[in-house]
């Protein structure tokens, strides 16, 4: 404490100002001037205490600060006191406790950005080699015709599947990272269906599919026309992959003065009860998903619905069917 060269001086001048105060009251009375001399040695003495507590206060802040980068994240410095200094550490405890979260929200982020590499290159690395297998066997002179093109079939398959995959990846990224604006457009939900059915009726009808639609002309929502359409419509294919020949498929919609909900449901073979928390995380694919399916689709609808101050919920028995839930709030607070 004695080598901060403030201190040294506050002693410095304080011991010059007492013992010049001294003297001049010597002079005026001896009793008085040594009553003076001893007032000034304790209140020297208890600012020397005083200051003696404070640096140690701060040496065990600094301790605290060693400690957080260190990785401690479990200190906690608080106290009921009042004082600057009471003040100062509650301060240093929520700015150490917020860099805290940050790290974890980063380590978090880089855990996950390896993960969505290590399952992108995964998906990719399939239709790769095969087109890579296929494009050895075309440079045979003794390949007839028909393989040939089965095979050129085959790459331009692949080709469609990679394509379709990377723009799905680039869709959901800019959603998660905000780099989207939606936008507000009063739009009739019978059209958004509409849409929805247009885009898939090839699929319903090769299953032979019965659709039963109940979606009444008045039910109004504001969204983006584009995106939400995108969204419904890979929901609706979720349920026509997984529908039986023959099946049905429902859509209905209802509005009130909170939300516009909107529910889309099959009678097909369901959803496993261990698959059913995590159909909405990308990339998982459940035990009854197709060879073809990757996990994006439900992801990238759920991303799209919470982004536009909605959500979605599912509910499925196996056997049975499963019953999708949308609902779009009006406000927000």
């Amino acid at each position: 404490m004695l080598r901060n060269r403030e201190i040294g001086r506050f002693v410095l001048l304080f011991v010059f100002l007492a013992t010049a105060g001294t003297a001049i009251v010597c002079t005026i009375s001896p009793a008085a001037g040594a009553v003076a001399g001893g007032m000034a040695a304790v209140l020297l003495l208890t600012a020397l205490l005083f200051t003696r507590w404070r640096y140690r206060e701060i040496s065990r802040l600094s301790e605290y600060l060693q400690g957080i980068c260190a990785g401690q994240d479990s200190l906690d410095i608080r106290d009921s006191a009042e004082g600057e200094l009471s003040i100062l550490k509650s301060d240093i405890y929520k700015m150490a406790l917020m860099l805290t979260e940050k790290t974890q929200l980063l380590t978090k982020d880089k855990r996950y950005l390896a993960e969505a590499l290590s399952d992108i290159s995964h998906q990719l690395k399939t239709p790769l080699t095969s087109m890579m297998v296929m494009t050895d066997l075309l440079s045979e002179r003794t390949l007839t015709p028909e393989k040939r093109m089965e095979f050129t079939d085959n790459i331009r398959t692949q080709l469609e599947r990679i394509e379709w995959l990377v723009t799905s990846l680039l869709k959901l990224s800019k959603i998660d990272a905000g780099a989207i604006e939606f936008k507000e457009q009063h739009v009739q939900v019978k059209d958004l269906i509409n849409r929805m059915i247009f885009t898939m009726s090839i699929p319903v009808e090769l299953r032979e599919i019965e659709l039963k639609t109940n979606v009444p002309e008045d039910v109004y929502l504001v969204c983006d026309l584009h995106w939400t359409a995108e969204a419904l419509i890979n929901i609706f294919k979720n349920c026509v992959e997984h529908s039986r020949p023959g099946g049905h498929i429902g859509v209905d919609a209802v509005e009130n003065p909170i939300y516009t909900q909107i529910r889309i449901w099959d009678d097909g073979e369901g959803i496993d009860k261990e698959d059913l928390p995590h159909i909405f995380e990308r990339f998982y694919r459940g035990k009854n998903a197709s060879d073809e399916s990757v996990g994006i689709g439900l992801a990238m609808a759920r991303s799209i619905f919470v982004s536009q101050h909605g959500n979605v919920q599912v509910k499925s028995q196996p056997g049975l069917g499963t019953c999708f839930t949308i609902r779009m709030y009006k406000q927000v607070i």
